[in-house]
């Protein structure tokens, strides 16, 4: 047998297991398990579905192969007819699984946190992040996610020099992991009165949020303070404590929250961004030793790095990583990125599975 059928096998046995214990009522009395075993059944029922199916094809073509051997014409002749049906699809259905075998990232089905920070450019950097985040709110809603600002610094030109917020859904970083690094915007400024074209950028990071079962950080390793938020607000915001700042110490990360109306909140917010972080630096350590996984990335992930130039005056959008340009940028910034996200999944496939068969 196959390495392939192998560990069709194995995947099938796992589904199985998880079923039974999708069963068991300690299971469905724990929320947090019983989400963890429900999205890993799900990730393999596709794979599942095609071993049945494979096995299917198999012991036709054994039986076609057996009835080949007979003496009788016409035995032979619907032995035949069945081999020339069933050998093109098992073949289209290895490729098929083959694809489905690929390796799938284990944060894709996580939702994410990102930030947006005003870039080169002043003024214009601010307005272009507002964009962006205009962009990815347009496309969250386009595909049913819900969004949930956690901190703005609002721009007194417009949009924002610094914008955090979350993203809930349905694998919600499969689709907007590549998102992170410097997007570059051409363009006449709104304040530029002998209208040339001025280059501005905007950083992106797109982080998974890690959930507790993720990653356990001991309260031990957090220092934990409390101020008065600063800013506008109104006079409540100036009044109370309100603002929480949390320093994870072991890795230095430090975020501070006061967009929300109570401590108790901008808690809950930091810990949540203490999390995602934390967890990212943890995965940012674990490539760095793998040295060889990080080959099958597209473009390094890195907030520095220039991924995407958006040329307003040729309506043009350009990623870099893998030399996609797309004429339709007013599309784009409606939300529209489809077309973007498909090429780079299909880049990212296409290097993993050469990985896998290298």
């Amino acid at each position: 047998m196959d390495a392939v059928r192998e560990k069709l096998i194995g995947m099938d046995q796992r589904y199985q297991t998880i079923t039974n214990d999708l069963m068991d009522e300690k299971v469905f009395s724990n929320p947090a398990l019983l989400t963890k075993l429900s999205k890993e059944q799900a990730s393999l029922t596709q794979a599942v579905e095609a071993w049945h199916k494979l096995k299917a094809l198999d012991e036709r073509i054994e039986q076609a192969n057996e009835m080949m051997k007979e003496s009788d014409v016409e035995l032979k002749e619907i032995a035949k007819m069945e081999l020339e049906e069933c050998l093109p699809a098992q073949e289209e259905l290895l490729e098929h699984i083959q694809h489905l075998l690929i390796p799938k990232d284990p944060d894709d089905d996580h939702d994410v946190i990102m930030e947006i920070r005003g870039g080169a450019g002043g003024d214009e950097g601010n307005i272009f992040a507002g964009d962006l985040y205009r962009m990815y709110t347009r496309y969250a809603e386009s595909k049913g996610w819900k969004v949930q600002v956690m901190e703005t610094s609002i721009s007194e030109a417009g949009g924002f020099s610094q914008v955090i917020f979350s993203i809930k859904g349905n694998e919600v970083y499969r689709d907007l992991k590549w998102e992170s690094g410097v997007h570059r915007v051409q363009r006449v400024p709104k304040t530029e009165s002998q209208g040339r074209v001025h280059t501005s950028t905007a950083t992106v990071l797109c982080q998974p949020e890690a959930e507790e079962a993720d990653i356990e950080i001991d309260p031990a390793d957090l220092t934990i303070e409390t101020h008065r938020a600063s800013g506008a607000g109104g006079q409540h915001i100036n009044k109370t404590d309100s603002a929480v700042r949390i320093v994870h110490v072991p890795t230095g990360i430090t975020v501070n929250c006061q967009e929300g109306r109570s401590q108790i909140e901008n808690r809950e917010t930091a810990m949540r961004l203490i999390r995602a972080r934390v967890y990212e630096e943890i995965k940012r350590q674990r490539d760095e030793e793998a040295g060889a996984a990080r080959r099958a990335k597209i473009g390094t992930g890195d907030r520095s790095e220039k991924i995407r130039t958006y040329n307003y005056p040729q309506n043009r959008v350009t990623d870099h990583r893998i030399g996609l340009t797309i004429t339709q940028l007013d599309r784009i910034m409606e939300g529209k990125l489809d077309g973007i996200i498909a090429g780079l999944q299909a880049e990212e496939e296409k290097k993993k599975l050469e990985e896998s068969q290298g």
